[in-house]
Parts: structure tokens; C-alpha cells; sequence
């Protein structure tokens, strides 16, 4: 692998802070030569501030001594990342993993396999505050630039600028030795498999495209309607879409959901007075919003879907009870109660106590180090509290 680039002072330099790999040819000798590696680092950035519907627009790689920034808008056959990324030999480290994750399989299918997500070691390290730039400060005494102006950035606008670029190389430049500390602390937390099993987990991840009938029920204000004022926002959820679509904007850029929930709970306002519209509020665009506004109030009102029943009612007294323990052994171990037990487990246990703990013990939702860490902590609180009462 020819040319790496060294990162050391990156963030106090102005050089070059990667190397643009923008052919097919490049990027396969970059992969041929990381596949031998026995770690390397790996973030995504994509245009979704700006463009709809959003794509992947650079893919950094970060190995001993080289930071690669990859342009998939240059590169049609991204084909040699995939297969590095499924090399289990190949440990990858991403920094928050979810939503990367489901960004390579909606755009290429590459799954990921030898996932470390620093974020999530860097949880159960005991540390508080979990995003890149604090882990960083935390334990590298490194400080870098997590602007909004900078993530938000439209990355699909070429040539991209050298403050973009450095920002891109440092999401990954820090990485390896980042996962390289946090595997010692969690060695000494005896905590090392507990975190290679959460990540075993999030490998598993996949984009789920929304419901394309009810996503509108998901507009923030809309549970307030009734039937009528959900049939106008149905109708000015799909012109939103249209017109996102038509001029390659994010939806939220056409205009706002506060503005649309107005105007569903109020369908004969004037729209020009609803604050949120913007150019759709008054003036020739403004006829597109009429008009769903119209086909909204003549549509049959829309019942809001029931939710299907979990098959039980949880018993809330148990509950809080269950909930307390876990937040009882999370003040132990110094982690978030979140990370000890599924709370979906716990309600399941709230209505069978004892009866179910055997069942719930080999459910998919507990992880391993869970039943070896804290079941038997379990078992002891719900058979000192018979059918929930303590």
C-alpha cells in the first residue's frame, strides 16, 4: 500500500490529512493490503442534511499510519469494501456503529463482520458521556471538531474542502488506539466479553425501510388528531414526499411537521399564517399544500392502527420492583441500568415472577454475560420477594 499518510498532528496542521481514493483500481490494492491487517477503522458520512433520498458520500478507513478517504460518487463498484468488511480476521472499529450499519446494507448489502464499536465500549468502561469527540478527550487527552456546521455538511458537493477532509480523517484517525485502550480497561473490568458479545449482536443489524401506508403516523404532534385532522396529514405527508423527491431535499426542508400538524388540526387556516411553510405558505407552490389539504378533508377519517397485544399486561408493581433491582446492581457495577437487562424481559418476568425466570433465561433478548453476571442476582431477589411482594 504505497503513500500512507501519517496522522500524527493532524488536527493542528493544515496538510493533507488523507489520501482521496476516487478509482476502482486504487480502492481494490487499499483492500488487498488491509486485508492483512489485524485491525482497522471505519466511518461513514453521508448527505442527508441535504439530499433526499440520502446516500453514502465518503468512507474513511483508518490503518497504522494511513487514513483513506473513499468516494463512492467516483467509484460505481464498491464491490472490494464489502468483502474487507465481512473478513472476520479483520477487526473494525467504528465509533457508534448503528447508524453506519444500516447505511451499508440499504446502499451496497455489506454486512460486517469483527464489529468493535468504541462507543460501546467505551459504556461499559463507566464512562458518562458517549460520543467520539468526549471518548476522545477522555482517554486520549485528544480534542477535535464535532461542529454541527461540519456534520451537517453537504458531503455529496465536490470538491470537498480541506476542513471537510480533516474532519473525515479524524473520525477514524484516533480509532485504533482509542479500541486499544478501552480493551485494556475493559480487561481489567473483567468486562473485555461482555462488549465482544454486544457487537456480535449489532452485526446483526439491517435498514428496515418505514411502513410506507402509516409512516406518517410517526410526525411528532400527530397522536393529538382525530381521524379527520390524520387524513389531512396522510395527504400532506405524500405531497411533502413528492415535492422532497422532486427537488432532491430532506422532507424537513420542504416544510416543517409542526406546520403540517397545524394544518391537519386546523384545515381551513389560511396556510400563508402557519408558521413552517415557508415558500409553501403563499404564492404558486402554496396550491400544491391546498390542494392535499382538500383531498384530505374529502377522504373517509383514518383510524389509527391498533397495536398488537404483547399477550400479556405487565403487572407495574412488580415491575418497578424488578426495575429497582436493576438499578440496584447498575449502581454496583457503575454502568447505565439500560446495559444489565432488557426491560422487555423484566415486564415479561412481571407477570410470571418466578414461574418464568427459567423461560427468560434463554431468551434471545439476554445476552450471555448477562445470565452469567447477574442471573443468579436475579434468581436470589425474585425468590426473596414470592409472587412480587417485598
Amino acid at each position: 500500500m504505497a503513500g500512507p499518510t501519517n496522522g500524527a498532528g493532524l488536527e493542528q496542521t493544515g496538510r493533507n490529512p488523507g489520501e482521496q481514493v476516487t478509482t476502482w483500481a486504487r480502492l481494490e490494492e487499499i483492500v488487498e493490503s488491509a486485508q492483512r491487517l489485524p485491525r482497522i477503522a471505519v466511518d461513514l458520512e453521508s448527505n442527508n442534511f441535504h439530499r433526499y433520498p440520502e446516500r453514502v458520500c465518503l468512507v474513511q478507513l483508518g490503518t497504522p499510519g494511513a487514513v483513506y478517504l473513499i468516494d463512492p460518487l467516483s467509484i460505481e463498484d464498491m464491490a472490494p469494501l464489502g468483502e474487507l468488511l465481512a473478513n472476520a480476521a479483520v477487526e473494525k472499529v467504528f465509533h457508534s456503529a448503528n447508524s453506519d450499519l444500516r447505511l451499508l446494507d440499504r446502499d451496497w448489502k455489506f454486512p460486517v463482520r469483527g464489529l468493535c464499536d468504541t462507543s460501546m465500549a467505551a459504556a461499559f468502561a463507566g464512562s458518562e458521556k458517549l460520543g467520539l469527540a468526549a471518548v476522545l478527550s477522555e482517554y486520549l487527552g485528544i480534542e477535535i471538531d464535532k461542529s454541527k456546521k461540519l456534520q451537517r455538511a453537504d458531503w455529496s458537493r465536490r470538491p470537498l474542502t480541506g476542513a471537510l477532509l480533516r474532519y473525515a480523517a479524524l473520525d477514524v484517525l484516533h480509532l485504533d488506539r482509542l479500541a486499544t485502550l478501552l480493551y485494556e480497561r475493559l480487561d481489567k473490568l473483567g468486562r473485555t466479553e461482555w462488549v465482544k458479545e454486544e457487537c456480535q449482536r449489532l452485526e446483526g443489524i439491517r435498514h428496515v425501510a418505514p411502513d410506507a401506508e402509516w409512516r406518517f403516523l410517526s410526525v411528532k404532534g400527530s397522536r393529538d388528531l382525530d381521524g379527520r385532522g390524520l387524513a389531512v396529514l396522510r395527504s400532506l405527508h405524500a405531497f411533502r414526499e413528492t415535492e422532497a423527491l422532486r427537488c432532491n431535499r430532506p422532507p424537513f426542508r420542504i416544510f416543517s411537521d409542526a406546520a403540517m400538524v397545524e394544518l391537519a388540526a386546523r384545515p381551513y387556516s389560511d396556510p400563508a399564517r402557519v408558521k413552517g411553510l415557508g415558500r409553501y405558505g403563499a404564492g404558486r407552490l402554496s396550491l400544491g399544500v391546498r390542494h392535499a389539504i382538500h383531498e384530505g378533508i374529502a377522504a373517509d377519517p383514518i383510524l389509527r392502527p391498533r397495536k398488537r397485544k404483547a399477550g400479556f399486561r405487565e403487572n407495574r408493581t412488580r415491575l418497578r420492583l424488578l426495575k429497582e433491582w436493576r438499578a440496584g446492581e447498575a449502581n454496583r457495577l457503575k454502568l447505565s441500568p439500560f446495559l444489565l437487562w432488557p426491560t422487555a424481559s423484566l415486564a415479561r418476568l412481571s407477570t410470571t415472577w418466578t414461574d418464568g425466570l427459567d423461560d427468560e433465561m434463554e431468551s434471545e433478548e439476554v445476552r450471555r454475560w448477562q445470565r452469567q453476571e447477574l442471573g443468579e442476582a436475579l434468581w436470589t431477589f425474585m425468590h426473596r420477594c414470592p409472587a412480587g411482594n417485598c
